[in-house]
């Protein structure tokens, strides 16, 4: 399928907005909330665990994300870049999105020793991601050697979902996207809710 550079794009405004509102809300607003706030402590007061502290925390970011993502299809649709009624498919995968996203945030706020310090997984991890996840160019235009980089993204997967169910077309399969975003997510909640037991507990 052939695709405008605007059409190609405006799929991946909505997965980085997914990207950027989950991935924040874990580590800058999450820290703030731990360290300056003393709210997690006061939960931990409570019958509430840790564990359920911290879903919730990725749940609330993974809620965020859904409204930015909610904003934006509906803009983008009113300029006849999403379709309907399939775009709406968009909303369940920005969910799925933000908790991938807010995960690994989550699990960057568990080992990021103070606020000042997130901008390393920022310059090192989210910036690459924002660049070379298939937003502004397909991922087969890197080298070789960087396609599978890419590929590990999960931002790329999210790209994918929302440019296949805004325009119907993609380069990966939907289901191997969305089995990418769930493990990933599993694998940085569970991360996640080791790194902040050692930080808060242990």
């Amino acid at each position: 399928q052939q695709l405008t550079y605007t059409q190609f794009i405006a799929p991946a405004l909505i997965a980085t907005a997914v990207m950027w509102n989950a991935f924040f809300e874990t580590t800058y607003a999450s820290f703030v909330r731990m360290y300056y706030q003393k709210t997690f402590d006061g939960m931990l007061a409570t019958p509430l665990t840790l564990e359920e502290i911290i879903l919730a925390e990725v749940a609330w970011s993974a809620t965020k994300a859904f409204g930015a993502a909610a904003i934006m299809m509906v803009v983008l649709g009113l300029l006849g870049f999403v379709d309907f009624p399939s775009g709406l498919l968009i909303l369940p995968m920005a969910f799925l999105g933000g908790l991938a996203m807010g995960a690994i945030g989550m699990f960057f706020t568990g080992i990021t020793p103070t606020i000042d310090m997130f901008n390393l997984p920022i310059f090192l991890f989210i910036t690459p991601m924002f660049l070379f996840s298939g937003t502004f160019f397909p991922v087969t235009n890197l080298p070789a050697w960087a396609q599978p980089m890419a590929l590990a993204f999960p931002l790329y997967h999210m790209v994918e979902l929302v440019r296949r169910f805004s325009l119907g077309g993609s380069q990966t399969h939907p289901l191997i996207c969305m089995a990418y975003l769930f493990i990933f997510a599993a694998v940085f909640l569970f991360l996640a809710m080791r790194a902040m037991r050692k930080r808060l507990i242990n």
